[in-house]
């Protein structure tokens, strides 16, 4: 199945670059159906330039604390120099939809 997302662009370089591997995402209607093999097409939202990746493997969790004890910093878009802190994700999520979804860990490579 193929499915599409944007992303800013820090992020969409980094899983460019491999250097992240991990999307976060809340586990809602759109996400729940993704599954291993699928493609997802990302797009940039400052360049509009896509890339596609496989999905290898799909973590779920409660929330974005579990997340990130189960992942280093790096595969989830962190440079070796930032601070990983899941409180980073309200910026993108309310607790609510968090409690009410829970979340993915979404682990892709890029294919082209």
């Amino acid at each position: 199945m193929l499915h599409y997302m944007k992303l800013w662009n820090d992020s969409f370089q980094a899983i460019k670059d491999g250097s992240k591997t991990i999307e976060m995402r809340l586990n809602d209607e759109k996400r729940s159906i993704i599954t291993c093999d699928d493609i997802i097409v990302f797009k940039n939202v400052k360049t509009n330039e896509e890339i596609k990746c496989l999905v290898i493997n799909i973590y779920k969790y409660e929330n974005f604390i579990e997340l990130y004890k189960n992942h280093d910093k790096l595969s989830i878009g962190y440079k070796e120099n930032e601070d990983a802190d899941p409180k980073d994700m309200l910026s993108y999520y309310t607790i609510e939809n968090i409690t009410k979804y829970g979340v993915l860990g979404i682990e892709v490579k890029v294919v082209e």
